[in-house]
């Protein structure tokens, strides 16, 4: 409001002076922070709006990691990896004037799930069940999903903290699996692949011969018109 002061001086004169009181800056929220993931380069920290003429310094605990001047728009002041509470101060340029921002957030650093190894895999014969893909451990709370070639197969398979195995494939492939943590999103590829693929059959040939023989004779041969190498062949009577 308008504020005046008599004061006299050593004439005896009396005479009045206006006192100026300068407004604060005005008080916006902080906004952003929260969890980010290992590996990532933070979380955003900004204010939810500025005025021109007014600076804005941001602190993480009683350190000045940022200023940024106002826009009358909202503040980025961008990336913030180092954990802590967050807090902004706003300065008028003019008047000198601070004024502390509306509350504060914090920023903390989540881990990515444990990396465990993919193992299984092999080679099945067509028409079989397929192979096996297995993981040596997982964590509770952490869901694996299973890729083949980089396509996502199958529901994620919930950890049980102990190794897992992730079921028969039957797709041919290098199978892979991501970790992820539902409650952060963090995700870690898990180490290694198995590669899962399909025995040819054996190629198909001519069974020939038989026929009768007299009672005393010493039977007639049966015989296959081709053969691979590195394959075995069973004579069974049918």
């Amino acid at each position: 409001g308008a504020v005046t002061i008599s004061y006299t001086i050593s004439s005896g004169c009396v005479t009045t002076a206006p006192i100026v009181i300068d407004a604060l800056p005005s008080a916006y929220n902080v906004s952003g922070g929260g969890g980010y993931c290992t590996g990532t380069p933070g979380v955003h920290v900004g204010i939810s709006f500025s005025n021109s003429g007014v600076n804005y310094r941001l602190y993480n605990g009683s350190s000045l990691v940022g200023t940024l001047s106002g826009s009358n728009s909202g503040l980025d002041f961008g990336f913030q990896s180092a954990p802590g509470t967050y807090t902004a101060v706003g300065i008028d340029a003019t008047t000198g004037c601070t004024n502390n921002m509306t509350g504060s957030v914090n920023v903390s650093v989540n881990s990515l799930p444990s990396v465990y190894t993919v193992s299984g895999g092999g080679n099945y014969c067509p028409g079989g069940s397929g192979a096996h893909v297995n993981l040596s451990g997982s964590e509770l709370s952490v869901n694996y999903q299973l890729y083949v070639g980089g396509v996502a197969t199958g529901s994620a398979v919930a950890g049980t903290g102990a190794a897992l195995d992730l079921g028969l494939q039957t797709a041919t492939g290098a199978y892979t699996v991501i970790a992820t943590n539902p409650s952060t999103g963090c995700s870690a590829p898990m180490s290694g692949s198995a590669t899962v693929g399909l025995n040819p059959t054996p190629t198909v040939y001519n069974v020939t011969g038989g026929g009768g023989y007299c009672s005393g004779g010493s039977g007639v041969n049966i015989s296959l018109d081709g053969s691979d190498l590195s394959v075995s062949y069973q004579l069974a009577l049918a």
